[in-house]
């Protein structure tokens, strides 16, 4: 039988030998201000340079994690939410009462996520930004990204059910009210014991769009080009 030899026989360098991290995401927007004042809001993330047409934020040493664009000739998006393209960026808690006191913040100001699940290796809350962008504020639930990146590829429970139960978040703070560590928590969510009243059919964000361009339907003109300069 000929020898199958592996993708670096030939190609003794098939990816770089120090791979890059990812850095940052970068989005298009309408509205540079309500998405500054929504991401400074729910993640701690704070404009390094700030214009009215582009802001970049960071919430870490960085000089930025998320860019902002406003340039000319973006349109709304059509069907924002069954549209192939980003889903969703993520931000870790290093701690389950950190993620939770991050839950109980945002709610007292009005911003709830609009799915949670338990994932297995992560409790994941997911928030929609002005854009219809999902925003997943997370916590691993192994505290080492080691063992859940292990279950991630080793578990039974994770190869038939990447998605995992939903939770009402309202039933997590109580049980932390009622003395229950975050172990125990998780274990109880990932068994399905802390399922919402009304579980979400769909896995997607509500699209915005609709009502912001009936509210004001100069945005389907798009981002408007600066004007050509005249010859004096």
């Amino acid at each position: 039988m000929p020898i199958e030899h592996s993708n670096y026989f030939r190609n003794p360098k098939p990816r770089p030998l120090t791979v890059p991290k990812l850095h940052h995401a970068t989005f298009m927007t309408m509205d540079v201000d309500a998405m500054v004042n929504f991401y400074e809001l729910v993640c701690g993330l704070q404009p390094v340079y700030y214009a009215e047409h582009a802001a970049w934020l960071t919430n870490d040493e960085a000089n930025h994690r998320i860019a902002l664009l406003r340039l000319p000739g973006t349109h709304p998006p059509v069907d924002k939410p069954h549209s192939a393209g980003l889903h969703h960026t993520a931000f870790e808690y290093a701690t389950f009462n950190e993620w939770l006191d991050n839950y109980i913040r945002l709610r007292d100001q009005g911003i709830v996520p609009t799915i949670c699940l338990d994932h297995g290796m992560t409790m994941s809350m997911y928030y929609a930004d002005p854009d219809g962008n999902g925003v997943e504020i997370q916590v691993d639930a192994f505290g080492d990204w080691g063992m859940s990146k292990e279950w991630m590829w080793a578990s039974q429970e994770f190869s038939e059910d990447q998605i995992g139960p939903q939770f009402d978040p309202e039933l997590l703070v109580q049980a932390r009210r009622n003395g229950l560590d975050p172990d125990e928590i998780h274990r109880r969510a990932h068994a399905g014991e802390y399922l919402p009243e009304v579980p979400r059919a769909e896995l997607t964000f509500a699209d915005p769009w609709p009502a912001r361009i009936e509210a004001d339907p100069t945005l389907t003109e798009g981002v408007p080009f600066p004007p050509m300069p005249t010859e004096s």
